[in-house]
Parts: C-alpha cells; structure tokens; sequence
C-alpha cells in the first residue's frame, strides 16, 4: 500500500510486514538506506546515521541501535529519500511495504 505523502511533511514513515516479506531485496537495491536485511534474510527498515545522527533499525531486536517496537516500528523518511521510498513500495513484489504520513 503505498500512501503519496504531502513533500512538506517531514514525519513520513516507512514500515515493512515481515509476515510478509518474501526476502527479494528490490527495496534496498531502490533505497539502501532505507532498508536493512535482518539475519533471516526478511527486510527491516531504518533511520540512517546520515540523516538521524545515529542509525537505528527496526528489525526485532532489542538494544542500541534498534528501534523501539521491534520490527513492526516505523522509521522516518527524510525528505531526500521519500521518492525513492515510495518507489520501493511500489516495486516490492511482496507488496508488504507500507508509506505513510
């Protein structure tokens, strides 16, 4: 489901379905920086350090450096990266990311 976010806002956020994820991997070839690969081969999504001051990935596990939530958390999207966000969303054969303001 892919939701067009208003470009001014800059609280967007990015969530995957883990269930359903097939592990395919065509969202972070679109955007690396939005996407981290959980060690079950199943995508997560992330705030990169480049744009947040720290990274912080949601992808289940507890600590620091993972969001709170666990993998059903919702990163932010920082406006350079909405587009490519949103194209992720659209080309995940999964269909199991979700954009959203």
């Amino acid at each position: 489901m892919v939701c067009v976010p208003d470009r001014k806002d800059t609280m967007t956020t990015i969530w995957i379905d883990p269930d359903s994820c097939m592990g395919a991997g065509t969202c972070a070839e679109i955007a690396p920086e939005v996407f981290h690969q959980r060690d079950d081969g199943v995508w997560a999504v992330m705030e990169s350090a480049r744009y947040f001051g720290d990274t912080t990935v949601f992808d289940g596990r507890g600590g620091e450096g993972h969001g709170p939530d666990g993998y059903l958390g919702r990163a932010r999207v920082p406006h350079q990266l909405l587009d490519l966000a949103i194209e992720a969303a659209e080309e995940c054969p999964a269909e199991c990311i979700y954009v959203e303001n």
